[in-house]
């Protein structure tokens, strides 16, 4: 294996410190006994405890996983079907509708959470769960799009064609075949969107309704009246979480990469 060389090491660590040394510093000010949150005055709890007794927390929490949950799963059910069929029909207009497809993931945010209120407003549909869950599905569509054809693309069709060739229908080698081999992008694709959708703010900020609040949301708000143990307690559970996701995301993916190479080797 060969060996790094020392500068690029150090610049490396270096920009691990810059990035994830806040995040440190935040979780550390969280487990803080001082209600001014900067000056350490021993190690507690309170925080986490205050911040699971109140119920407009609880409330917000529910509210994200509900969103999150539900726009995961509507855009795996879009995804799924729309990668398969974008994979199968090879043409010079795939890699357009391609291109249309993965288009919100390169808009700004602010402009797509605009873009939407203005249309949510123009067909007078009212602001509430359900505008914020189809805000939601405008950007993890294209990613579970993108996860999914990842995978297609390195599944050996020999598979498919000799399911057919027995005799299979195409319901059959759909789901024989094709989706218990694309089940750990699906995996991916579900953890990652879950993730981007429960952190997600500028969106959902344009799109919420009254009575709609998520922890970002709810988060904003608790920083306008000033920065409180409270607020760095529940920013630790949301990194926490996210990183939680995320790490199980790279894990399916490592294990689908393993698993895509072993019928090519027999």
């Amino acid at each position: 294996m060969r060996r790094l060389p020392g500068p690029i090491i150090l610049s490396g660590g270096l920009v691990m410190v810059f990035l994830y040394f806040p995040i440190l510093v935040l979780m550390g000010l969280s487990l803080n006994a001082s209600t001014m949150g900067v000056a350490w005055k021993g190690f507690s709890l309170q925080w986490y405890a205050k911040l699971l007794g109140n119920p407009a927390m609880i409330e917000a929490a529910v509210n994200s996983l509900i969103i999150a949950f539900t726009s995961t799963s509507l855009s795996l059910l879009l995804g799924i079907g729309t990668a398969i069929r974008l994979e199968q029909q090879q043409s010079r207009h795939t890699s357009w509708m391609m291109a249309i497809i993965v288009l919100p993931l390169v808009i700004p945010e602010i402009l797509l959470g605009v873009a939407l209120l203005m249309l949510f407003v123009l067909c007078q549909i009212p602001l509430g769960f359900g505008s914020m869950i189809i805000g939601h599905m405008v950007f993890n569509l294209p990613l579970t799009v993108v996860i999914l054809r990842a995978r297609l693309r390195k599944m050996d069709p020999a598979w498919e064609e000799a399911a057919r060739d027995l005799g299979a229908t195409p319901w059959k080698v759909l789901t024989c075949i094709t989706l218990p081999m694309l089940r750990p992008a699906i995996w991916g694709a579900a953890l990652l969107s879950f993730t981007v959708s429960l952190d997600d703010f500028v969106v959902t900020f344009f799109v919420a309704g009254p009575g709609a609040t998520t922890l970002p949301l709810k988060v904003f708000s608790m920083i306008k009246t000033g920065i409180t143990p409270e607020v760095n307690a529940l920013s630790a559970i949301l990194v926490v979480v996210s990183m939680c996701c995320v790490g199980l995301s790279w894990i399916v993916h490592q294990r689908a990469n393993a698993q895509s190479s072993t019928p090519s080797s027999s």
